[in-house]
């Protein structure tokens, strides 16, 4: 299997980089994928009456779970790696808990946590479908709009310093031009909804 030689030199991944090196099988990843999570299995675990030996355990099955969801052809990721092992973490220890008769351990409002965190997946999954959808209709909306928007709403730039940067005459120009903009970005993202519908 080849590695993406950029991932050999790194000991911070992105999700994304962490689910390419899964997939092209890179034990720098690997390594790294276990650093960062452990802790986190391991706090989940001790935390409803395991030890570090069952959290040791969980944490092999879920990272093998995770391999194995990874290189299935139609898999992605659509929550924080962080959200997506924890819940599969979360699930083995319940199971295992069931299985050994002892589910009482797991604290009712527990339970109730792990239906906030697929609530929370969910959530994730619909916010992340409406920036798709926005970042498809602010590229669709073209120069000069997309980049007047951007420096408005994400660089918080003020009206002067866009009028300079755009050559508008003054402030209320610009200003004028960004709400011009504003609702072709509306009718664009309205457009893709309706395509993606």
């Amino acid at each position: 299997m080849r590695t993406n030689p950029m991932l050999k030199a790194k000991t911070q991944f992105t999700d994304s980089e962490f689910i390419e090196g899964l997939r092209t099988g890179s034990s720098v990843v690997l390594e790294g994928l276990y650093k960062k999570y452990y802790q986190f299995v391991l706090k989940l675990i001790i935390n409803n009456n395991g030890s570090q030996e069952a959290a040791e355990d969980i944490y092999q099955e879920t990272i093998i779970v995770v391999y194995e969801n990874v290189q299935k052809e139609n898999f992605v990721l659509s929550c924080q790696l962080q959200t997506y092992i924890y819940s599969i973490a979360k699930r083995l220890w319940l199971k295992q808990l069931r299985n050994s008769g002892k589910t009482f351990l797991f604290k009712e409002d527990e339970e109730n946590e792990l239906a906030d965190v697929e609530s929370e997946v969910t959530n994730y999954e619909e916010k992340e479908s409406e920036l798709d959808k926005m970042n498809k209709s602010l590229l669709a909306l073209g120069e000069p709009c997309a980049t007047l928007l951007k420096d408005f709403y994400i660089a918080k730039m003020n009206m002067d310093d866009i009028a300079e940067k755009f050559g508008y005459t003054n402030s209320d120009n610009a200003k004028n031009q960004k709400y011009k903009c504003l609702q072709r970005l509306k009718r664009q993202f309205f457009e893709n909804t309706i395509e993606l519908e």
